[in-house]
């Protein structure tokens, strides 16, 4: 219900200085709050993606059950919304960027899984199921 065979990403990055963790999880914690509303809660958990480190995957509190565990979280209360992290050393290296100067976040977020949550929409593989009623209406 929440995975499909085609992937849809939009990406987020902040660089500057004293970029930190905290800022991660504060800007994390404002775009749910902002999408999903007030009641919205995340957490962070360690997970691998090549040009961050640490990366952590992000989790948001599920909309469906209120995090007592349903078929959409897998009976887990919490929904994966996005990968993040901070940005690697060897990312700046590579664009001339000092890396002893600059550190930086990012984000990777799914716009299907932002409007499943958003709308209260079941299964993700609805919107590539080429019903133009339900295409319409999101």
């Amino acid at each position: 219900a929440r995975h499909s065979h085609t992937f849809n990403q939009f990406e987020v990055a902040v660089v500057g200085e004293n970029i930190t963790m905290a800022n991660l999880k504060f800007l994390s914690d404002y775009l749910l709050k902002a999408i999903l509303g007030d009641e919205a809660k995340s957490r962070f958990r360690p997970k691998y993606y090549p040009f961050v480190e640490p990366g952590v995957g992000i989790d948001t509190l599920c909309v469906f059950c209120h995090g007592k565990g349903c078929k959409i979280c897998s009976f887990t209360g919490w929904f994966e919304i996005a990968g993040a992290g901070m940005i690697h050393p060897n990312v700046f290296k590579s664009t001339g960027l000092d890396s002893k100067k600059y550190t930086g976040l990012a984000w990777g977020f799914g716009p299907d899984r932002i409007l499943m949550l958003k709308h209260g929409i079941e299964d993700i593989r609805y919107f590539l199921e080429g019903d133009l009623k339900f295409l319409q209406k999101y």
